[in-house]
């Protein structure tokens, strides 16, 4: 075989391993993918039921609601203001997404950071809302109100939590020089996770400020009545 021929199968060969393991990371990002969607399904199905349970529990004479008339709900401008920081954590995660597509690391990661930071603002200002209640009296076995209110929030932030648990190793990867490509598949995870969790956020901040009224519709809606 002369030296032509080996350099081309050579580089043949190198080629192939290159699409090779580019397939195998293309076929690790799909079924990381699959994996976080199958958590997601997992997480709103277990968020179903404790919506069940607090309309069927909202029927009861005992149920004293948060946000009738001079409770702190009827104007919750505390939890706007951490919806707003969750808006934006979930935003800045898209601008990193899309940065990171088109392989601007620099501004991906600065995206990135932001997010973490509004996201951490977000879990501090819900902790501010439990202190509020809190001094106002309203603690969480003095009503089953009040229980499902630090219940339902408590899980939302749990599952946050757990989200900054991974937003943190992609940091570290970052930092020591991980390639962009894979730095792209964990930060597009992110922001999955984190849409999804603000998606949730406003299905949850809308049942808890709901009306008397707007409850029992809902639970006469699904057959729920009591």
């Amino acid at each position: 075989m002369s030296t032509t021929e080996l350099l081309r199968a050579a580089e043949f060969d190198a080629v192939n391993r290159g699409a090779g393991e580019w397939q195998s990371s293309e076929d690790a990002a799909r079924r990381a993918r699959t994996g976080l969607r199958v958590l997601m399904a997992v997480i709103s199905s277990l968020f179903f039921l404790f919506f069940v349970a607090f309309l069927i529990r909202s029927q009861l004479s005992d149920w004293e609601h948060l946000s009738g008339p001079w409770k702190p709900l009827e104007n919750p401008w505390q939890l706007w203001i951490n919806t707003g920081l969750l808006v934006l954590a979930s935003g800045s995660l898209q601008l990193a997404r899309v940065a990171a597509r088109h392989q601007r690391l620099q501004r991906a990661i600065e995206f990135f950071l932001l997010a973490g930071i509004f996201s951490t603002a977000f879990l501090a200002g819900q902790v501010w809302v439990w202190q509020q209640l809190v001094g106002l009296g309203y603690y969480l076995a003095s009503n089953p109100a009040n229980s499902f209110f630090y219940l339902l929030t408590g899980l939302h932030g749990i599952h946050l939590l757990a989200g900054l648990i991974a937003w943190i190793r992609t940091v570290f990867k970052a930092w020591r020089g991980a390639p962009v490509e894979q730095l792209a598949v964990s930060i597009d995870l992110c922001a999955m996770y984190w849409h999804y969790l603000l998606a949730l956020w406003l299905l949850l901040l809308g049942l808890l400020t709901s009306s008397p009224e707007t409850y029992q519709f809902l639970a006469r809606l699904c057959g729920l009545d009591v």
